[in-house]
């Protein structure tokens, strides 16, 4: 039986609710005694015997923009280009240092389909320096960074330069498949009359164009839909996903105002004015969210267009280092990078629930429990979807049915979750979003004198990725 059957009947509903989580999802601040009790702690590392030790020396992203507004003009690569040459300004690499390039998209401009190679040429980076790409849907820049993890300690590489972009402004349309067919046989025609035959078999119907939709091809499902389905499941309401929507941009707005969102590079877009900051935080009130109708199932479902992430343009790029190579260079790197988890769930029923799968295996490869995490980014799809991982993960009903595990994962406590912000308010350019929350982390690790952070994300496909960064020594 799958899942959504289970959860749906109101029994087992109410085991989900009463064993869930309760959080305050008002916007607050890590408060003195979190601060002091994470300065505190032993500072054990997560070093291993024989392992090398790969660093984050720095990231970049260009401003996260809303898709039809200032980037409207530019391509994918055009972007990408703008956070490789950030990220060289930024840490003054020569450019022969870097011995590879990775980056992920997820909806591929045709022109521009290994979008590395054609962002690292525009960027200056030497022809002889190879660079592919990778996609991953929501996760593709955290794949990213892990091929280039694998790069280096393989022996393979000592720098790696990993990012992510996403272009949503413009988007590829198809003609119908049937139109498609019989441009091809037109493009092959030998003869006028078989042209013409072929011109006039055109009806049309066929110039019907085919738009890209996020949805599951597996399932046809649109994200949207499974998110609102998941809520229901988990009996997230309405309430609960809008105040959450309401946290994430306030806490965001209070991190760019107060100068937090240190990776963004201003970015002179060519034709039009200086970009300097995120364009889609935006605080209001819970009246005014109340007021909007559902996006995806109506009347009655809970996910809006302002508890969901908007389609976002950005681009990002990290610089990846063995600690040796950063250290030689002159470099003091903000972070290691240590254990790593993918994971994979049923897409139809399970589709966002990679957090709550990926957290446990990442803890338990690292060696830690979830209060020795200091610092949590999750990647905020929806509200809904956020709110129903949280729930799932303090359920030892839901741990015990379908993860095999005797007790709950335990859900981060809200007081170190997210707390500038998320995808929500500052957007989420797809196969960006990954170098975003890690460069976030170690900056937040920074900041406020945590030792380990922890980055968990879900993806199209059911998937999800997990990743522990620690501190670099100060």
């Amino acid at each position: 039986m799958q899942i959504i059957e289970h959860f749906m009947s109101l029994s087992l509903i109410r085991t989900v609710l009463l064993t869930a989580f309760s959080f305050c999802s008002a916007a607050r601040s890590l408060s003195t005694s979190v601060h002091l009790q994470a300065q505190a702690k032993s500072k054990k590392t997560l070093a291993k015997p024989g392992v090398k030790n790969i660093v984050l020396v720095d990231g970049v992203r260009t401003p996260f923009l809303q898709s039809g507004t200032t980037y409207a003009d530019l391509m994918p690569h055009d972007l990408a280009r703008a956070a490789l040459q950030g990220l060289l300004n930024r840490t003054g690499l020569p450019k022969d240092a870097v011995d590879y390039i990775v980056y992920g998209t997820v909806i591929q401009e045709v022109k521009t389909s290994n979008v590395a190679r054609e962002a690292a040429l525009g960027a200056g980076f030497s022809d002889k320096t190879p660079a592919h790409t990778v996609t991953m849907a929501c996760i593709s820049s955290n794949q990213a960074m892990t091929t280039a993890v694998g790069l280096i300690a393989a022996g393979q590489c000592d720098a790696v330069v990993a990012g992510g972009v996403e272009f949503m402004s413009d988007v590829p349309i198809r003609h119908s498949r049937k139109m498609r067919k019989t441009m091809l046989s037109l493009n092959k025609a030998k003869t006028l009359g078989a042209r013409l035959s072929l011109l006039g078999s055109i009806r049309l119907a066929h110039l019907s164009p085919e738009l890209p939709a996020v949805a599951e091809f597996s399932t046809a499902e649109t994200m949207g839909h499974s998110a609102d389905r998941l809520a229901a499941a988990f009996g997230v309401s309405r309430l609960e996903q809008d105040e959450f929507a309401l946290r994430s941009h306030t806490l965001a707005k209070k991190a760019q105002d107060g100068g937090m969102l240190s990776d963004v590079i201003s970015f002179k877009v060519p034709g039009r004015d200086i970009v300097s900051k995120d364009n889609g935080i935006r605080p209001a009130t819970m009246e005014q969210l109340a007021k909007l109708k559902p996006a995806f199932i109506k009347p009655h479902g809970t996910v809006t267009a302002a508890n969901s992430s908007f389609l976002t343009d950005g681009a990002s790029a990290v610089l990846i280092m063995s600690e040796e190579k950063a250290l030689a260079m002159g470099y003091k790197p903000k972070a290691y990078l240590r254990d790593f988890v993918y994971v994979s769930q049923d897409p139809k029923d399970q589709l966002l629930l990679g957090p709550t799968y990926a957290t446990p295996k990442v803890l338990e490869k690292s060696g830690l429990t979830l209060n020795d995490i200091d610092v949590f980014e999750f990647h905020e799809a929806f509200a809904g979807q956020i709110m129903a991982n949280l729930k799932a993960m303090e359920s030892d009903w839901f741990a015990q049915t379908y993860m095999g595990r005797k007790t709950k994962v335990g859900a981060p406590p809200m007081e170190k979750f997210n707390t500038w912000g998320g995808s929500l308010s500052l957007g989420h350019p797809f196969a960006a979003t990954g170098c975003r929350l890690v460069t976030t982390v170690a900056h937040r690790l920074q900041k406020e004198g945590g030792q380990y952070g922890l980055v968990a994300a879900c993806a199209a496909g059911g998937q999800g990725h997990a990743m522990v960064i620690e501190a670099y020594p100060q």
